[in-house]
């Protein structure tokens, strides 16, 4: 049995906690926070803050989970602990359905209930939340978020950091910049520029 610990107890710590036990084969040792809390999360052992990563990488542990729901804060967080030596699975929900041909890079989430489709991408760190369909050939960057019940039908292309929001979905084609942000429930029928919000449907950028 592989051991690992998760950086991160809040609701997305959670998630992967019961995640990894769905899956097996993994012994989670324990979760770490910038904030502990004061006991045992879901019956996981609270060991610290990230102050206690090198005593663990010492005494052998090599993977980590980021269960940071912050798309920007994830990826930080998987830096400094990769410059520990840590290395990061990617999980996939044993109710999900992937695509042989699609790709997941490291620390990739996948949860319940997800559809990968054909020769599809996903990005470092990025979080395919409970439910969302990410048809063929669409790309997700790197700490990406694809929220619980959205649709990329085809062809999407999803940047950096972007959050979609829960059941928002896209035109075959849509492209959604680097750090957007896709309100829940909306609709993309034209390109959302980096860095920007937008909401409605169709999705229109927030004053």
């Amino acid at each position: 049995m592989s051991r690992l610990v998760i950086l991160g107890a809040g609701g997305h710590g959670r998630s992967l906690i019961e995640l990894l036990r769905a899956l097996g084969g993994w012994e989670v040792l324990g979760v770490l926070d910038a904030r502990p809390p004061a006991g045992p999360v879901l019956g996981v052992p609270v060991l610290g803050d990230e102050a206690a990563l090198p005593a663990l990488r010492a005494q052998g542990v090599t993977q980590a989970v980021v269960a940071i729901g912050d798309n920007a804060a994830r990826l930080a967080a998987a830096a400094r602990l990769r410059r520990l030596g840590f290395g990061f699975p990617a999980l996939v929900h044993p109710s999900a359905i992937l695509a042989g041909s699609a790709t997941l890079a490291e620390g990739v989430v996948v949860l319940p209930r997800v559809v990968l489709g054909a020769q599809a991408r996903v990005g470092g760190f990025a979080i395919l939340n409970s439910g969302c369909i990410v048809e063929h050939d669409c790309v997700v960057g790197e700490g990406a978020h694809i929220g619980p019940g959205a649709v990329l039908p085809g062809h999407v292309t999803v940047g950096a950091r972007a959050m979609l929001g829960a059941a928002s979905c896209c035109l075959v084609g849509a492209s959604v910049g680097a750090d957007a942000v896709v309100g829940a429930g909306a609709a993309v029928v034209h390109p959302v520029a980096p860095g920007s919000r937008v909401a409605g449907v169709p999705a229109r950028p927030l004053a």
